[in-house]
């Protein structure tokens, strides 16, 4: 059961999911805010902050999955570029002022960032998809969940919201990706990634930053 105040999001979550090429969970029911989908066989790809014990073939199919989608016609449109740029700066600013993260890793991590904020060629995007929201069953993708993000995005932010926390799996999502893709791309959309989640993670009272699996990223960018 998926309880969603935001009845917006709620639509495009089951539109895309019937959009998409790619296995999704089926709609039950929907009685707003409560939409009720079918539990998807297998398990998580595997959880941020925590080592995968998914095979490096799953890894693969999670990377073909992905370029499936982005091949299927792309949807509404997402977050501008500009937008972006200013929620980046918006983030690093409170950051600092804040004294939540060292000013130097939130400046090298904020140029690093730069790089993914480029024109792209707009593709069906999850939106969020983070490794566990991909289910597995041995090598095989059972599904994928949580859709209120899909739009039409950048195919490099999907991988890198895929591999973050998990860059040794890279290699392995590219190969199934199937494609050559801008490695120094998809680590600027890990340090945006991370630098515009840690707010949200702080004012929802998810701990110490020290301890959030997405300072763990922005430390390895250094």
């Amino acid at each position: 059961l998926k309880i969603d105040a935001d009845q917006a999001r709620t639509d495009v979550e089951v539109e895309a999911m019937a959009m998409a090429p790619i296995p999704t969970p089926e709609v039950l029911w929907r009685k707003p805010p409560v939409l009720a989908l079918a539990a998807l066989p297998g398990t998580a790809l595997g959880r941020l902050g925590e080592p995968s014990t998914a095979s490096p073939a799953a890894w693969a199919a999670a990377g073909a999955a992905a370029r499936m989608l982005h091949s299927a016609p792309p949807p509404w449109a997402g977050q501008s570029l500009d937008a972006m740029a200013a929620e980046l700066d918006g983030e690093c600013e409170w950051l600092v002022t804040n004294g939540v993260l060292p000013t130097g890793m939130v400046t090298r991590n904020r140029r690093i960032a730069e790089a993914a904020l480029r024109p792209w060629t707009p593709v069906f995007t999850h939106g969020d998809l983070q490794v566990d929201h991909v289910f597995v069953d041995g090598d095989k993708i059972t599904g994928v969940i949580d859709w209120s993000e899909a739009c039409r995005g950048d195919a490099l932010y999907d991988l890198a919201v895929l591999t973050l926390g998990h860059q040794e799996h890279l290699a392995d999502v590219v190969a199934g990706y199937g494609t050559d893709v801008d490695l120094d791309v998809i680590s600027a959309w890990w340090s945006l990634r991370s630098l515009c989640g840690v707010r949200w993670l702080v004012e929802h009272g998810y701990g110490s930053p020290e301890e959030f699996p997405e300072v763990d990223v922005l430390r390895s960018q250094l």
